[in-house]
Order: structure tokens, then sequence, then C-alpha cells
């Protein structure tokens, strides 16, 4: 019997790795591999859904579940976790020492609806009591103008969103002053030429990520894996071969992580990294699985609820293949 030909796109990352050069199979298919970054990705995925299996923003995921638009179901691997202090950059001539002064401040962010923002305005909200109507939101490009929102929003009118004039960029912005700050995943081109009067939020931002997981537990889940619906109405044992594929590919990665006759990765204290991530975040510190990872899924519904982004009750379980919410056990 001929096997399933599917489309799988991700980043280039070391957890997929066995996936993408044919290590690891996923059963019953025959893979065509596409790296992409997020953001050419994410566009496609939600716009266009191009792609049979594929990373996606689980931030837009929610939101298209929660409008009923969604051509995908996910599975609970979760390509992309990141803790998001680092991501808030400064005008360092504004007065903004705290988190808690960015109250009634202009606030640029690339997308609203992104995962990255919506656990930064998450963290602003729950830790320093700042919530979304406490600052102007402008949406834009980082480096590049007219970047727009890969999905459209509705959001409640006590929330100020506007986007920024198709010519500019949130750097050049943040940059002139036209913005108190910006958050977003990269690092701000204005930040890296080391400009007068930028700077983060949290220089130490290390210390301020591990602080953070040590009071809520939360290892911020950015990027999720989906499974085109359609194919899972005709093959309903795709769910649970990817995610199985999934499993297995990270696993793989975390085996090369601790191989240490040799480093496979480039770095030289590497070690002394993994003994130091595991110390904070626990032996398995890139958890999968529903019940895994249920806590930082609850926050995410919570988030976009308290966002405006959905009013819709979703549960956990709403978001995935139902193959998929528990595995065999030996």
């Amino acid at each position: 019997m001929p096997k399933l030909s599917i489309t799988v796109a991700t980043g280039p990352y070391d957890r997929v790795r066995a996936i993408r050069d044919g290590h690891i199979e996923i059963e019953g298919c025959a893979v065509n591999y596409i790296e992409l970054n997020p953001e050419e990705l994410f566009f496609r995925a939600a716009r266009h859904a191009e792609f049979d299996v594929c990373e996606m923003s689980f931030s837009t995921y929610i939101l298209q579940v929660a409008k009923g638009i969604s051509q995908y179901v996910a599975v609970p691997a979760f390509l992309s976790r990141a803790f998001r202090h680092s991501g808030f950059y400064i005008r360092t001539d504004r007065g903004i020492d705290r988190p808690e002064d960015l109250r009634g401040r202009t606030v640029g962010v690339p997308e609203y609806q992104m995962t990255a923002a919506l656990w930064q305005r998450g963290l602003l909200r729950d830790q320093h009591g700042v919530d979304v109507d406490a600052i102007r939101w402008r949406t834009g490009g980082a480096e590049e103008p007219g970047r727009k929102e890969r999905m459209r929003i509705e959001l409640p009118s006590g929330i100020d969103v506007q986007a920024i004039p198709t010519d500019e960029t949130l750097s050049g912005m943040l940059a002139r002053g036209s913005l108190d700050a910006v958050i977003m995943p990269g690092v701000p081109s204005c930040f890296v030429q080391q400009l007068p009067h930028i700077g983060r939020l949290f220089p130490d931002y290390r210390r301020a990520e591990q602080d953070y997981y040590a009071k809520t537990k939360i290892h911020p889940i950015m990027h999720v894996v989906v499974v085109r619906k359609a194919l899972l109405a005709q093959w309903p044992w795709l769910a649970a071969s990817v995610y199985k594929a999934f499993r297995q590919a990270k696993a793989a990665a975390i085996v090369d992580l601790e191989y240490q006759t040799a480093f496979r990765t480039t770095l030289p204290w590497l070690s002394a990294e993994l003994a130091a991530t595991r110390e904070v975040l626990g032996h398995d510190f890139w958890p999968y699985g529903v019940d895994e990872n249920r806590h930082e899924i609850e926050t995410m519904l919570r988030y976009s609820a308290q966002d405006g982004l959905i009013d819709t009750d979703l549960s956990v379980e709403d978001l995935f293949a139902s193959s998929t919410l528990q595995s065999s056990r030996i």
C-alpha cells in the first residue's frame, strides 16, 4: 500500500532534525519537508493553509479555533518555547525604570495577536498590574515597513490598537522617540547599533526569567504543531503518527545535547548550560503533551480572553486531536 504523501513545514530546529533528515519517519507517510522562518510560515499557514502538517503560532491557532475557522487541528508538540523578558526595549530617557512605568505609554508590537506579545501582556498584567487597556499599542514591521496582522482581529473598544504608517518601522520609531517602547521576539536594529537612549526594560533578563519561572512554573509555549483537518477526516490515524514522530525527534535532540565525548552543538560549555537549565526547569525542560503543559495552555486561553482576542469559552481539550490527549505507556 503506498504511503500518504504529506508536506511538513517548520523552522530549522534541532528538535525536528531527525524527521527532516529521514532518520525518524511519520508512520505511513512520505514526507516532503520544508523549512521556513516563522514569519513566512505563519502567514502562509494562517492565510492560506498551504501545508498538511506545520508549525503554527499558538495564539493565532487559538484565535482561529475560537472563531470556528481553523483548517487545522493541533497535536501537543510545542516546537518553540521562550521566556520573553528579553523582548522589552525602551527609551531610557522617558523615566521608564520598571514595568509599571509603561502605564499610559505608546508601545510598538509587530502583531497584537502574536504569541510572544500575548505572553508579554500577560506578564505585565499578572506580575506588575499593568492591564492591556493601560497602554496604547501600535503594530507594524519591526524592520520592514508594511507588516499587518496575519489574520483579522476584532477588539473591545477600550483597547487601543492602531497600525503605524506603512512607511515606518517599529525600530525606526523607537530610535526617533515616536514610541516609548517596543516588544518583539527579535532584537531591534536600533538596540544592536547601540543608538542613544535605547535599552532593555529587564537588563538582567536571564535572572528575571528564572525568577518568573520559580514564581509561576511557566515556561511559555510559542508554537504548536498542527495537522490539516481534511486529512484527518480521511486518515484519522495521522494525528497520532505525527505526534509520535515529533516526540521521538525531540528525544533524539536531547540525546545529542547530552553526548559529551565530542559536543554536537557549537558551544564550549554545553554540559554546564544543560545542567544549569535542568537545575531551574527540571530534567524534562521542554515537555510535550497536554497534561504536561495544561498550566501553560490554560494561562494562554485566559490571556487571549483578557486581551480581547477571544470571547468564546474554550477548554484545553478543544484545541487538540482527541487521539493525542493521552499516549500509550508500557
